[in-house]
């Protein structure tokens, strides 16, 4: 019996360590979408300024 009952929960543990796996890399899947929104809409801000004055004239005595 009691053989019967390690195979068992043997059988379970493998089940268990499987749909583990399956979270983990489903987790990993959504942090690299996050990662690619967030890249992309990183890549949407402008690089310049709305006042083309702006740092046109730089002090260069201290």
């Amino acid at each position: 019996m009691e053989i019967q009952g390690g195979a068992a929960s043997g059988a379970s543990g493998a089940t268990l360590e499987i749909k583990s796996l399956q979270m983990a890399k489903s987790q990993q899947e959504r942090d690299g979408q996050a990662t690619l929104q967030l890249l992309e809409s990183a890549a949407d801000v402008p690089s310049s300024s709305a006042n083309p004055n702006l740092g046109s004239v730089i002090n260069t005595f201290a």
